[in-house]
């Protein structure tokens, strides 16, 4: 989970802490809300872990590392952490969040984005805002970079999905236009550079930049890249990649226009609520923003952000208290989500209940559900104060009997002198299939998007994986004995279109004997563990399963030296002396033998 790193004094500051107030009194703090404190440490001691080397310069002030859950994206910043905190402590209420202007399609007060049709098949995209007469200092000014960082790398996933630009408006005019160009065609200065350079050249340029080369392949191949440009033809930036230089933002910046370039509008603007509500703080009108208008490339019309219509989760009161075991009115309900950023909240009846409907904050993108009111509301209300109840139906938990017949197996099979391994689970096709001298009979569960051609499909065998381990391992000394129990995946008509079968798999491999008869004693070892009896002469026991070996037909195996296995006249297996072309396909030179078979008709 993301880690938010914030000088003590700084966050003592923005919580109104008093000096008294301990490290260890905060930890208890992080704990009721729901996050932890990591770790204390200073920046000479992360210069230290970092480099191994000292700085003469560092400071040796506290810094708190705090653990942020995943999902929270607006307490990746000192701003949005210390407002839920106070809020949570009820030292503060609830922020107000609103707009400026007026959010209609037709106020052309608003500063306007115009989408061209040429960017819609790259990232098509875009919503913004602005800061108006914000007031920046340094530690707030490090904050605003710092977080649209943390957010590039949680939520945007690298600038993959989701990408922020931010701009001094005051350097530039709008109406503004997002297009896609070539990159030849695309000439600026980019951020922190006086050179002007056109798309390709800056690619050439970034390639030796440490923190921004790993973002080059996700435009590089493009023919076109986007462009965001002002009325002037000034380029804003290059999402996702860099801005311009023209108009970065300083701590001196009194207007920021925020731009957010995605691939999927939900994420756009759960990007775009983050920050402007952590930093609209910092406004001369506090927790107000001003909306930008986006005409579309098919010509309809957007304005973000949307504050002026918040999401409103309803949830009955029974279930609030049936999923937190509790037994709280309607108020007290409403005052405990109060501390955790909800409201304005209004009741209703219905029937003999109370519907709830509560107004989710634009900084809580997390809430979709009553579901996660309910968890809201058990984080208010303490954990550890939650009632204990003794559940109404009573369970034993077990090991899956599959699992516990897998690990028996893998026991009497390495007391008999096996060694174990684990493989991959994908493969390519032509190893799964080709390379066992096999016909692809359409049975294997397809990757649609393979890294490459050794992952192509879920196997349907382990004898890749033994042998391909087995190839790896040529330098070790003879006789080697490997074994694995586990799942292979064939395609099936359920719902997954896919299942799972446990399979167990064992080779004996030598430099002056194939072994076969090594690997049949195996094969009658784990029968005899399983308390499978052999079937004699068409005898069967009464209670038990039998098994039988009858001559095979597997081309991956040596003719007349091979067998199919058979329990209760049903085909589960086969063994015998591996072909010397499949040995040939893995590079191996001695004989080997090998068995393999299904063991979930043993459960």
């Amino acid at each position: 989970m993301p880690v938010v790193s914030i000088a003590k004094k700084l966050l003592w500051q923005a919580l109104q802490l008093p000096e008294s107030f301990t490290r260890e009194n905060f930890d208890e703090l992080c704990f009721q809300f729901g996050i932890e404190l990591d770790d204390v440490t200073t920046e000479r001691e992360m210069v230290r872990k970092n480099t191994g080397a000292e700085k003469a310069d560092a400071s040796e002030e506290e810094i708190y590392k705090i653990e942020i859950p995943a999902n929270r994206y607006d307490l990746l910043c000192v701003e949005g952490l210390s407002s839920a905190l106070n809020i949570f402590r009820q030292v503060s209420k609830c922020p107000q969040y609103r707009l400026l202007e007026k959010p209609e399609t037709s106020n052309d007060k608003l500063q306007t984005i115009r989408v061209d049709k040429s960017v819609s098949a790259i990232r098509g995209v875009v919503v913004g805002c602005v800061l108006r007469n914000i007031t920046f200092d340094d530690a707030s000014y490090n904050s605003f970079i710092e977080l649209q960082e943390k957010l590039h790398q949680n939520i945007c996933r690298k600038r993959t999905l989701v990408s922020i630009g931010t701009h001094d408006l005051d350097t530039i005019q709008g109406p503004f236009l997002y297009s896609a160009q070539p990159p030849k065609e695309i000439k600026f200065a980019p951020l922190d550079n006086t050179t002007v350079f056109d798309g390709v050249q800056l690619m050439e340029h970034l390639d030796g930049h440490l923190q921004l080369r790993k973002y080059l392949p996700i435009i590089r191949d493009s023919p076109v890249y986007p462009v965001i440009t002002d009325a002037k033809g000034v380029v804003l930036s290059l999402p996702p990649i860099i801005n311009g230089n023209h108009s970065k933002i300083t701590i001196n910046t009194k207007n920021v226009f925020i731009e957010v370039t995605a691939v999927d509008r939900t994420k756009a603007l759960v990007v775009l609520d983050t920050i402007a509500a952590a930093f609209s703080q910092h406004c001369a009108t506090p927790f107000a923003v001003e909306p930008v208008r986006v005409i579309e490339a098919d010509g309809s019309i957007n304005v973000a952000p949307t504050w002026d219509r918040p999401h409103v989760c309803e949830s009955k009161l029974s279930y609030l208290n049936g999923v937190c075991g509790l037994s709280l009115s309607a108020d007290e309900v409403t005052q405990l989500l109060a501390k955790m950023g909800h409201g304005p909240i209004t009741q209703s009846a219905a029937g003999s209940d109370v519907t709830l409907h509560v107004t989710v904050p634009p900084t809580r993108s997390d809430v979709l559900h009553p579901c996660d009111l309910a968890e809201d509301l058990a984080i208010s209300y303490g954990f550890n104060k939650l009632p204990r109840i003794l559940p109404k139906t009573v369970t034993a938990g077990k090991q899956l009997p599959l699992n516990k017949l897998s690990d028996s197996i893998r026991a009497e099979v390495a007391q008999h002198g096996y060694t174990e391994i684990l493989s991959l689970i994908l493969c390519g096709r032509e190893e799964n299939f080709g390379h066992l001298n096999r016909a692809d009979d359409g049975s294997a569960a397809i990757i649609s998007n393979p890294i490459g051609t050794e992952f192509q499909i879920v196997r349907t065998t382990l004898l890749v994986g033994l042998l391909k381990t087995l190839h790896s391992n040529k330098a070790m000394p003879l006789p080697l004995k490997l074994f694995e129990v586990s799942d292979v995946v064939f395609q099936h008509p359920n719902d997954v279109g896919a299942r799972n079968r446990r399979m167990f798999a064992a080779l004996f491999c030598d430099r002056d004997t194939a072994g076969f008869e090594k690997i049949h004693g195996l094969l009658d070892r784990v029968m005899l563990a399983l308390d499978v009896v052999p079937e004699l002469s068409g005898a069967v026991v009464p209670g038990k399963h039998s098994y039988k070996i009858a001559p095979s037909e597997d081309p991956t195996f040596f003719p007349g030296r091979r067998a199919d296995i058979f329990v209760d006249g049903k085909k589960i297996g086969v063994f015998g002396i591996v072909h010397p072309a499949v040995l040939k396909n893995f590079e191996i030179r001695n004989p080997v033998t090998a068995i393999e078979m299904s063991i979930e008709e043993f459960v």
